[in-house]
């Protein structure tokens, strides 16, 4: 059934002046004269990974998170999905969130895939009956009608996909945070995977992806955010926001050669 929201371009996600630095340990020191000197320098190093970010995410809105390794990309959705908490700034959610951050996150190995369906619908604030009205739908999609009750760490790499991508998008979330994970699935899964983000978009949910495909990008964004040393560099259509980023690429790698 597709839920209906009165006002599709009411905002999800709402992030103001978000910082996130982190500090990072100095190495340990493995001589006297090392640790002597090093009282000059200070214990530790702060990375900025996000600075001073501002972004608004419309329900109905299917927006591409791009840039560089260490950008700030994967800082980003943990904030907003508060597996971090960002150092300054505040961020506001409005609707239950459904995250494939990590392949195999929120899986417990120990526990079966039954078990571990009825787990991680708890943590999304499900019932137990409401559990059990999307469970043969849950295992169906992942298709593991045959291991649902072996133990999560018998289960390979593209089975901890199947699983985690179906508990997300089967719990009926109003928002989805995905983190290039779907790279890691065989081709006829991932194209099972876009169709069923197709739907999750016609129903008028949220979408926010990490993902350095940018086919992607253009096929299934309405919206796409280019993340450069942590701030906002360009944020807008996907083909624009696409093309700039190519282009500065291509510059950076000139210049590179000279």
């Amino acid at each position: 059934m597709l839920r209906e929201y009165k006002d599709v371009m009411a905002e999800a996600i709402t992030l103001r002046n978000v910082t996130k630095v982190f500090e990072l340990p100095c190495e340990r020191q493995t001589s006297l004269k090392a640790a002597v000197l090093s009282f000059r320098r200070p214990s530790a190093r702060r990375l900025v990974a996000l600075d001073d970010v501002t972004l608004s995410m419309g329900h109905g809105e299917t927006v591409a998170i791009i840039g560089r390794n260490g950008s700030g990309k994967s800082t980003l959705l943990r904030i907003i999905c508060r597996v971090y908490r960002q150092t300054e700034g505040a961020v506001e959610v409005d609707g239950r969130m459904s995250t494939l951050l990590d392949l195999g996150a929120g899986i417990e190995p120990e526990l079966t895939g039954r078990e571990n369906v009825y787990f991680n619908g708890a943590i999304m604030g499900l019932t137990a009956r409401e559990i059990q009205a999307k469970f043969d739908r849950i295992v169906s999609f992942a298709e593991l009608d045959k291991f649902i009750d072996a133990p999560a760490k018998t289960y390979s790499n593209g089975m901890l996909l199947r699983l985690g991508f179906s508990v997300a998008i089967e719990t009926d979330p109003d928002i989805l945070l995905v983190d290039e994970v779907l790279a890691v699935g065989d081709a006829a899964f991932q194209q099972k995977c876009y169709n069923r983000i197709r739907e999750f978009q016609r129903s008028g949910r949220t979408i926010v992806v990490v993902t350095h495909n940018l086919d992607i990008v253009k096929d299934i964004a309405t919206r796409a955010v280019w993340l450069d040393g942590g701030r906002v560099r360009v944020d807008g259509a996907p083909t624009d926001v696409v093309h700039e980023y190519l282009k500065a690429a291509r510059v950076d790698q000139e210049e590179k050669l000279n």
